[in-house]
């Protein structure tokens, strides 16, 4: 067994229609495992699955209880800033929020922040100290 991994990431959505349409606006695929009341989209190695907010708590034992967002960053790299911009233009034309554009950093990059309908906070950003897989996925250098 592996014990350092992700295998799946679950947002819990206030409306799972609108949250489905958002992210297929932003050219992700459903997979055909998906069902009522839960959508899973393949990603490089891992899944993302959209949940009813409600129905995720009930299946955490915490039915009734409100689950708050924000304060995990979901992030995305890119291997230019055209790309970064263009993955933000993307998120706010499907109908995600602004909340900082794209823009130099001081650890040397480029980057912006965004949040979906349910405030899902996403980043997309180029990090010239990590080189992406041909993939588009990461391998930490060193």
């Amino acid at each position: 067994m592996t014990p350092q991994r992700v295998t799946l990431i679950t947002l819990g959505v206030a409306d799972l229609a609108r949250a489905r349409a958002f992210y297929q606006s932003l050219g992700w695929q459903e997979h055909g495992e998906s069902q009522p009341g839960i959508a899973f989209f393949q990603i490089n190695g891992l899944a993302l699955a959209l949940f009813a907010a409600d129905s995720l708590a009930a299946d955490q034992g915490r039915a009734g209880e409100r689950l708050g967002t924000g304060a995990v960053t979901l992030a995305q790299n890119f291997a230019t800033e055209a790309e970064v911009d263009a993955a933000f233009a993307a998120a706010l034309a499907a109908g995600g929020v602004a909340l900082k554009a794209p823009e130099k950093v001081f650890w040397g990059g480029y980057s912006g922040y965004w949040a979906d309908p349910d405030g899902h906070v996403w980043e997309v950003a180029m990090n010239p100290y990590w080189p992406l897989n041909a993939d588009g996925s990461l391998t930490l250098p060193g």
